[in-house]
């Protein structure tokens, strides 16, 4: 694998700053900690920093430590010796042994226990290590790209994550951006994830989208962020005339009055129970949203933006649309 092969894609200012950052760090013998919301690429930029580092040569090896529980974890990422535990008929090379003069990505680090934090710190600090069942120290050159969406410093707060092993992962932090705070990338994803969709499909040329499906697509806050994107495009792609711009973004696949869950709710019903004036009744729960959000907020657009899941360019047009302007300022 080379580094042509990791598809980061964006131009905005925050994701160049966040590129920047890999590619410095990148370049140290040292653990870093990569922090972000589901689906903004935390992967992608370990692997970034992994193909720009000295070590890009040897192994990279990736683990989701939220996909095993303590015990298979543990034997996982340190190994385990042949008779160490029932079942256990021959010794088994853990991550750490394997990933050796190499880098291993941990993602999902915070799910892990105290007790495996504790090993991981031994790792970091006297590369050395015991297999499961084992006495002998073992001894590894390994950098660790660690990954998570939580906040550590908070789970170091209450004990629920080693604040040792916190300070010694951040000696230096990457803080990934959420899709909605890049702008003007949104667009340029959508056509990047468009373009592969249809050269899957085998479609001799991806039509792009109509102006009012791009612009559902930069109003919306896009929770799943990049992946919930790529997602969205490939089923809007599959769904949509190979001929023609596509026009229908399909946000919520569960979307459907026969949706489990809604029974006894008959379609007629919620049809007599609709507004009577669509935009109106939109213009008027948009227009409560906006305030009760800047109310709870202080005030604070940035705060109140980011309660309504938007940035604070999407939340200026909603208070310029609705003439909100002079109202979202405290009064005096």
């Amino acid at each position: 694998m080379n580094l042509s092969n990791i598809k980061l894609v964006g131009e905005s200012t925050v994701f160049l700053k966040a590129l920047d950052e890999a590619s410095l760090i990148a370049a140290l013998n040292k653990p870093v900690l990569i922090v972000g919301e589901r689906g903004t690429g935390k992967e992608l930029f370990a692997s970034r920093i992994h193909y720009l580092s000295p070590r890009w040569e040897s192994v990279y090896i990736q683990l989701n430590c939220a996909s095993l529980n303590e015990t298979l974890l543990e034997t996982e990422l340190f190994g385990h010796e042949a008779g160490s535990f029932t079942g256990a008929t021959r010794r088994h090379q853990g991550r750490f042994e394997r990933a050796h003069t190499g880098t291993l990505f941990l993602d999902e680090l915070a799910t892990t226990s105290t007790r495996v934090q504790e090993k991981i710190l031994r790792v970091i600090e006297y590369g050395q290590f015991e297999r499961v069942g084992g006495s002998n120290p073992i001894t590894t050159s390994v950098r660790i790209v660690a990954a998570t969406n939580e906040d550590l410093p908070s789970l170091a707060k209450t004990g629920k994550f080693r604040i040792d092993l916190l300070d010694r992962l951040a000696f230096d932090v990457i803080t990934l951006p959420p899709l909605r705070e890049r702008e003007g990338d949104i667009l340029l994803l959508a056509e990047h994830f468009g373009v592969a969709m249809a050269s899957e499909l085998q479609l001799e040329v991806f039509q792009g989208f109509t102006s009012s499906a791009q612009a559902r697509m930069e109003e919306y806050a896009w929770p799943g962020n990049i992946r919930e994107l790529k997602n969205v495009v490939e089923r809007a792609v599959y769904r949509s005339p190979p001929d023609k711009p596509i026009n229908e973004i399909i946000f919520d696949p569960f979307d459907s009055p026969y949706r489990p869950g809604l029974e006894g709710v008959s379609p007629k019903i919620i049809a007599n129970t609709m507004p009577t004036d669509l935009k109106q009744a939109v213009r008027d729960f948009e227009i409560k949203a906006v305030q009760e959000a800047l109310r709870v907020s202080n005030f604070v657009k940035s705060n109140a933006a980011a309660r309504l899941g938007l940035t604070r360019n999407q939340l200026a047009n909603y208070l310029k649309k609705y003439e909100l302007e002079d109202k979202a300022e405290p009064q005096k």
